[in-house]
């Protein structure tokens, strides 16, 4: 497994031939980042988006990961939520649920979920101040660069079009510096109302993983890490705004997501 990144990103390619085999190494890699937080901190905080990441990451219900991880030390968050009831067919909650957190002993008050009673508005800010308590606590770490939460593990999506948890291309929330959580009305693919962590908390974790899967991500994966010129607009591409600032970056790809990168730029699974 090689790996590569343009200047002051600390990032990894990882390309697998099928999303079998990538869902078995990510299984591996969020179980050994678990371990490794439990022994330094005493537990392990992971934010989470939706799609068919959380899929790929059913190999951690099933031997020997069922009995190896510490699951009563998991804080589970979410990076973005669509603002409709948890029990919606868009509910990223319902689609961890159903898929993960059904198959897991994590404790009940140990998943942090997004109120879906207030308006998205009331959301973002209810949900910030949850995990502003539990940076106060260190539940939560603190980044050494800023105040941000520092998140063990934020495990990452990215859509065609680059998007990144609800951070769309050219859309002001890229631009936040101050927010932990906003919210946006105008998502431009269904449902339109969204909660979504800001660049800087993503920017903040200790590791980020992005996954991706399928040819129609391909050219946004080119684009996100291969290097590029003074006049390249990044916030048309929010992938690409991805670079944590004390921690790691990992690129999980299937052999069609990566068929647009450089031979050279690339390991293989």
């Amino acid at each position: 497994m090689s790996s590569c990144g343009g200047p002051k990103i600390k990032s990894e390619l990882r390309v697998f031939e099928s999303p079998d085999e990538l869902a078995t190494d990510l299984a591996e890699y969020i179980s050994q980042l678990s371990e490794n937080s439990v022994k330094e901190r005493g537990c392990f905080t992971i934010a989470l988006s939706g799609g068919s990441l959380i899929s790929l990451m059913g190999k951690l219900c099933e031997a020997p990961y069922d009995k190896t991880v510490d699951w009563t030390k998991w804080f589970v968050f979410w990076a973005d939520e669509r603002a409709v009831a948890k029990n919606h067919i868009d509910s990223n909650y319902k689609l961890t649920k159903d898929l993960f957190l059904s198959k897991v002993p994590i404790l009940n008050s140990h998943v942090f979920s997004i109120n879906d009673n207030v308006t998205v508005e009331d959301a973002a800010a209810e949900y910030e101040f949850a995990i502003r308590q539990l940076v106060k606590i260190r539940t939560v770490g603190v980044s050494e660069s800023n105040d941000c939460p520092k998140f063990d593990l934020i495990l990452l999506g990215m859509g065609p079009d680059g998007h990144v948890a609800s951070l769309f291309p050219h859309h002001p929330a890229l631009e936040l510096k101050e927010e932990w959580v906003t919210y946006i009305t105008d998502s431009p693919k269904p449902p339109p109302e969204r909660i979504t962590f800001t660049l800087p908390v993503i920017n903040s974790a200790s590791s980020v993983a992005m996954v991706a899967v399928g040819e129609e991500k391909a050219m946004a994966v080119h684009l996100a890490t291969a290097g590029a010129g003074e006049n390249f607009d990044a916030s048309s591409l929010p992938a690409r705004m991805v670079q944590p600032t004390d921690g790691k970056l990992v690129w999980f790809l299937d052999s069609t997501a990566a068929s647009v990168l450089d031979v050279s730029n690339s390991g293989s699974g």
